[in-house]
């Protein structure tokens, strides 16, 4: 993973219009230069601290997508992310959201993270519902699912709490990492 820049446009612009990923994408543009165009924004709108966005590199740092959370505010946001279609199915997905969640939950200051999902969308809910620390908020926030789900479009919400994902990662860290923390305590 890696801060987004404008050079990397066109090969993500490429993968964004597939018709197997083009629909569930956030942040649509029509044309290279719109997509430029929201690029832009997007790099504006982080210094701002409104979203934070970046590129999902293959293991020959070859840009293949974008994960961001939108709607930075009061510690939390929302979770958006796209994969170019040939890098379906080959672990890009959650080893992308490892590395982002790290960096939110212990570099900046979030503490949840929302994940609205269409219910149409089955390859993300079937993604969501893979980890282990993620939770159905649908009657939990119920104020957030009502307002998700006022347009055409109907939602699953989900949501991650920095809480729930340290305590998986303390329970599953190999037991080396565990004894060589109580030798120094």
């Amino acid at each position: 993973m890696k801060k987004r820049d404008l050079q990397e446009s066109h090969v993500l612009y490429n993968l964004m219009v597939h018709p197997d990923v083009f629909p569930f994408v956030r942040q649509k543009a029509d044309s290279f230069e719109e997509f430029m165009f929201l690029t832009k924004q997007t790099l504006e709108e982080e210094e701002q601290g409104k979203i934070i966005s970046r590129t999902i590199l293959d293991e020959w740092q070859n840009p293949i997508g974008t994960i961001n959370l939108f709607d930075v505010q009061e510690g939390y946001g929302f979770l958006g992310t796209w994969i170019g279609q040939p890098y379906f199915g080959k672990g890009y997905n959650h080893l992308a959201k490892e590395a982002f969640f790290s960096e939110l939950f212990y570099e900046k200051d979030i503490h949840t993270i929302f994940m609205r999902i269409r219910k149409v969308n089955g390859r993300s809910q079937k993604a969501a519902e893979k980890i282990p620390y993620v939770t159905l908020a649908n009657e939990t926030r119920k104020d957030i699912y009502d307002q998700l789900n006022q347009g055409q479009d109907i939602y699953n919400l989900y949501q991650i709490e920095k809480d729930n994902y340290m305590m998986h990662h303390l329970r599953n860290q190999p037991l080396e990492i565990v004894e060589e923390q109580l030798k120094e305590a």
